[in-house]
């Protein structure tokens, strides 16, 4: 059998168009899943600057740098036109 078309054997292309034709369907479900997940988190760490109580607050204070980046990004999605915050410049 000649495969010179594509780098991968035919079972290997037969399997992969496979494991697509059964997750495929998902996909959308689970890119919801992982975004609210990720909203969630995002509240959970900037909850303290918010004005919400956070018992966590100690732990994610240390993330909210690593985070800030995609902060404009999570309070735009989450209905929030300007940036809460007078010390993040972000809008």
């Amino acid at each position: 059998m000649d495969d010179t078309k594509n780098d991968q054997p035919l079972w290997q292309r037969f399997l992969a168009g496979l494991n697509e034709f059964y997750h495929a369907p998902y996909r959308q479900t689970m890119a919801r899943a992982a975004r609210d997940e990720e909203d969630l988190f995002m509240l959970m760490m900037f909850a303290e600057s918010l004005g919400i109580d956070n018992p966590a607050s100690f732990y994610t204070l240390e993330l909210q740098p690593l985070f800030l980046e995609n902060f404009h990004e999570w309070h735009t999605r989450m209905g929030m036109e300007k940036c809460p915050f007078d010390h993040v410049g972000c809008c």
